[in-house]
């Protein structure tokens, strides 16, 4: 297609060279621009959904019983794997800790 096109480069550029010419022209381009583009919003909302679900510790243990168990049910974990004492943030103590 004159100067507009660019030859393709590899089996991926093959998929979108729909009249088979060894040629992406314009519209074959966008058409693969747009599956790309499309695949990147995919990635990044199954990314937003991860953060979503990324537990805090601190915000855990600021948590009671019972709304803990219920977001660590909702994030896939079994809740009884978890002991109470995991999330404290008072485990340690100032002589845990060789200051001098």
């Amino acid at each position: 297609m004159g100067n507009w096109g660019r030859e393709t480069e590899n089996s991926f550029d093959d998929m979108f060279d729909i009249n088979r010419d060894g040629m992406l022209d314009p519209m074959e381009q966008s058409l693969k621009f747009e599956f790309l583009n499309k695949q990147m919003e995919e990635a990044d909302e199954e990314e937003d959904e991860l953060d979503e679900i990324i537990l805090d510790t601190d915000m855990l243990d600021m948590m009671d019983e019972d709304e803990r168990r219920d977001i660590l049910e909702e994030a896939g974990f079994d809740p009884d794997d978890f002991d109470s004492d995991d999330f404290d943030s008072d485990d340690f103590d100032s002589d845990d800790f060789d200051l001098d």
